[in-house]
């Protein structure tokens, strides 16, 4: 266990029997909450990461992240011109360029907190909200929004109008995972801690979250909550349990995903997007 580890968890326990406030944290509290956010930008701690094949939350991170919540004072900020009110500043993107990442103009948020790895594109308007990590060579696209402790993967591409959400609390619960090189088309929703196996392609206006069934055609079975590894996914909808009803005719159909093996025509499909990029 780190000292920082071990600081956050003796000030979580301090907020949770109520001995200490926004109005009394004092000066070595604050150290410890900045040191905090620091080692979240530079990737030194993360949200979640894989063990044993399985992604699993770090309690004590996100309980940090509410620390920092729960121990400031809000403050009227500025950022080009515009005036906001929060519980902290934005992230400080001053060193962005040199390690090759864009965050372009006019509306490309990055909260602090937030780590933003090395050759990544921001394109506005977009929103990384703290303890979101978005991997090396990944694009973020316009109006993408990547939720509190969501973990992006590297080479991953976003599609315009993609919402991947975040999961604070509980704080055991893993936040939304897109793995490596997976691409997700415009309009996709990935929420409530869903999991996107690398190396997938998943078409435009798909929803994966957990309540909706994943039909894998590769191993043929249902799952639930994940995309497995090397898959093309698109939704269908599928016959409900409702028959006819005097509001409609013909039953009733809800939404799945299916899944399959990567075609030919999508794997050049990316690699033209890869060319793009360069």
């Amino acid at each position: 266990m780190s000292a920082l580890e071990t600081e956050i968890g003796e000030l979580w326990e301090r907020k949770q029997n109520g001995d200490v406030n926004a109005e009394s944290a004092g000066e070595d509290a604050y150290a410890t909450l900045e040191a905090f956010l620091d080692a979240l930008e530079s990737g030194e701690v993360r949200a979640a990461e894989k063990r044993g094949g399985e992604w699993e939350a770090n309690k004590w991170v996100k309980q940090g992240i509410l620390l920092n919540f729960g121990l400031r004072e809000i403050q009227q900020y500025d950022h080009g011109g515009t005036t906001y009110n929060d519980v902290l500043p934005l992230a400080d993107a001053s060193e962005y360029g040199d390690r090759g990442s864009r965050n372009t103009p006019d509306g490309t948020v990055v909260r602090r907190g937030a780590n933003i790895g090395s050759d990544c594109i921001l394109m506005s308007p977009a929103f990384v909200n703290i303890g979101a990590r978005v991997g090396d060579g990944t694009l973020v696209d316009s109006c993408d929004t990547v939720g509190s402790c969501a973990q992006i993967g590297d080479n991953v591409k976003l599609g315009a109008n993609t919402l991947i959400g975040g999961v604070l609390e509980p704080v055991e619960d893993a936040p939304v995972i897109v793995e490596d090189n997976v691409s997700l088309g415009a309009g996709c929703r990935v929420t409530s801690g869903f999991v996107v196996g690398e190396n997938s392609v998943v078409g435009e206006n798909t929803l994966l979250t957990p309540r909706i069934p994943v039909y894998d055609l590769v191993e043929e079975e249902v799952l639930y909550g994940e995309l497995p590894a090397d898959r093309r996914a698109f939704t269908r909808f599928v016959e409900s349990s409702i028959s006819d009803h005097d509001l409609f005719e013909g039953g009733a159909y809800k939404p799945a995903v299916v899944a399959t093996d990567l075609e030919t025509e999508t794997l050049e499909a990316t690699e033209r997007e890869d060319a793009l990029r360069e």
